[in-house]
Order: structure tokens, then C-alpha cells, then sequence
């Protein structure tokens, strides 16, 4: 009973990058703090897509004592870019699409374990580290966001064996 017209400023129906879509729920305000100081906005808010494990600001509290304000501080920002981007994969996840175990491989270059049952998801480093997501398919233009419960520390390499002493 009437004509629908298109709208005249479609801008306001596009929907938020991650990086946005972060900064527009407070509990993301450490990550978002983290994201800006690793140099990693622009990244994020680039075409991707991407799958952002995003630990809230608890999770980033329940780092030992001095963790976070060390991580922000310039002289850091290599460590704080590396566990960032241990957090994305270089691809969109949806939970939908989530098998009930995978090791899948981060945009920092180790993998992470997804574990999927009874209709919550886990994800860490191992299967004896794992942080819950909280919130999942938070949909951006770029990707997609999983909030999680705790921060995911990517396992340290192991150092190299030492050469051999030399025969006497």
C-alpha cells in the first residue's frame, strides 16, 4: 500500500570493521587499548576477513599483576603485537562452521586448540589451557569477533639443543 524509495545514506547501514565493532562494547576497552598501542588497527580494520578471539577487559585483569601495563609500553610493542595476533585467524569463523575439534593456525604463526561441545566453545593453547567464548559471530565487515574469558598466552617455542661439545 505504499512505494518503498531506497535509502539515501546507506553509510548508516554498513555494518562496523572489528576494530569498531570492539570499541563500541566496554568490556573490549583493554583490547582495544591493546590493539591501538601494537600498531594494529589499521590491520584490523583493513578488508581481511578475520576471526578475532577478543579476551574481555577481565580476562585481561586476570594477567599476573603489571602484565598489561607492561605489554602497553612502547619499548613492548613486538611481545603485545605477538599476543594480539595469536588471538586472529586470517579467516572468517562463524561457530556454525566449528568442528568439534580443531587446531587451526593464527595470524602470529603457532595454532590454536577450538573445541566445540555441547554447544559452548573453548579455545587455548593446549587442551589443558582453554578460555570459553562468552559471546560468539559478532559480525563485522571484516570478519567476525568471539569474545572469550581470558587472554590466550601462545605456547613459547622451545629453545634449540645446544651443539655438541667439541671432541678433546
Amino acid at each position: 500500500n505504499g512505494v518503498l524509495l531506497p535509502p539515501t545514506n546507506l553509510e548508516a547501514f554498513t555494518e562496523p570493521n572489528i576494530v569498531e565493532l570492539a570499541e563500541s562494547v566496554k568490556d573490549l576497552s583493554t583490547l582495544v587499548s591493546a590493539v591501538v598501542a601494537a600498531d594494529l588497527a589499521d590491520t584490523l580494520s583493513s578488508a581481511g576477513p578475520f576471526t578475532v578471539f577478543a579476551p574481555t577487559n577481565e580476562g585481561f585483569s586476570a594477567l599476573p599483576a603489571g602484565t598489561v601495563e607492561s605489554l602497553l609500553k612502547p619499548e613492548n610493542k613486538a611481545q603485545l603485537a605477538d599476543l594480539l595476533t595469536y588471538h586472529v585467524l586470517p579467516e572468517q569463523v562463524l561457530s556454525k562452521d566449528l568442528k568439534s575439534y580443531q587446531r587451526v593456525k593464527t595470524v602470529e604463526g603457532k595454532s590454536v586448540h577450538v573445541f566445540k561441545s555441547g554447544g559452548k566453545v573453548h579455545v587455548g593453547p593446549s587442551s589443558h589451557d582453554l578460555k570459553q567464548v562468552t559471546a560468539a559471530d559478532n559480525v563485522a565487515s571484516n570478519g567476525v569477533v568471539h569474545i572469550i574469558d581470558g587472554v590466550l598466552l601462545p605456547p613459547s617455542t622451545p629453545p634449540s639443543p645446544a651443539p655438541p661439545a667439541p671432541q678433546t
